[in-house]
């Protein structure tokens, strides 16, 4: 963790204060001071920014910093640039809602500005403002269409199954009498075979890895219409492996007279 030696208290609130007067809009500015460096993560966590403004407050003792309240809800951090004494940063805060609502979002991230507030004001219309107010009406415009989360909706009910393994030689398929007989005509369509000596229906492994993932989801789309669900299993090893042997200890060799005149 890093002091920020370089730069001084003196100056920020005056400054926010007249970068505020400055921005487009009504604004306001709000000085923090901070006891601790603990205390300036609670204001690091709510950073929208994924570049040097997120990093330098994350990595660096800034003990100040002001919070700018724009006229609808927008939010914008100032702080010290450490080890640029003629310099801030600013970024923008990220609004409090739920965390999927920013999902597809790019991040606003902030800038390094000048010490002088109408510098640095011209700046942040340009360059931080625009891109600040897309990615907030972005998620505004999720959280009015998509109030609750996306959550993945159950699979559907059916009455019936067939149940794929895969064996140990590679096929994929199901013993003949499993298949129900709405199923029959799906599987020939898409590639398997009905072998009467082995009374199974089997999609052969020389169709490759990706042909047979490619049919296999095709069957189980197909099945589902028809309220047939699908599932995949491997076959089970019909002989369990032999228990590890023990570990037996091996004696030692006794040392020999001349080995024991060497070392002494």
């Amino acid at each position: 963790m890093a002091a920020d030696g370089e730069n001084t208290p003196v100056g920020l609130s005056d400054f926010a204060t007249s970068l505020a007067a400055r921005l487009p809009g009504s604004w306001t500015s709000k000085f923090h001071h901070h006891a601790r460096y603990a205390d300036q993560i609670p204001r690091a966590e709510q950073l929208w920014d994924a570049g040097h403004v997120s990093y330098l407050v994350s990595q660096y003792v800034l003990m100040h910093d002001a919070v700018l309240h724009g006229p609808t809800g927008q939010r914008l951090y100032v702080s010290y640039r450490p080890r640029h004494p003629d310099q801030f940063v600013v970024a923008p805060l990220s609004p409090d809602v739920e965390p999927y609502h920013f999902v597809g979002v790019e991040e606003p991230n902030g800038i390094a500005i000048p010490n002088d507030p109408v510098r640095a004001a011209s700046q942040i219309a340009q360059r931080l403002l625009p891109r600040y107010e897309a990615a907030l009406d972005a998620v505004r415009r999720s959280v009015v269409d998509q109030p609750e989360p996306p959550h993945r909706k159950a699979p559907p009910q059916v009455d019936r199954t067939l149940t794929l393994t895969w064996y140990e030689d590679g096929a994929l398929g199901a013993p003949y009498k499993d298949v129900p007989e709405e199923a029959r005509d799906t599987l020939y369509a898409h590639g398997f075979q009905y072998l009467p000596h082995q009374a199974a229906f089997l999609l052969p492994a020389s169709y490759g890895e990706v042909d047979r993932a490619v049919r296999v989801q095709t069957v189980a789309l197909r099945l589902a219409s028809l309220g047939i669900g699908v599932n995949l299993r491997h076959a089970s090893s019909t002989a369990p492996l032999p228990p590890r042997p023990p570990a037996v200890a091996r004696p030692v060799a006794p040392r020999s007279a001349a080995h024991a005149s060497r070392v002494r």
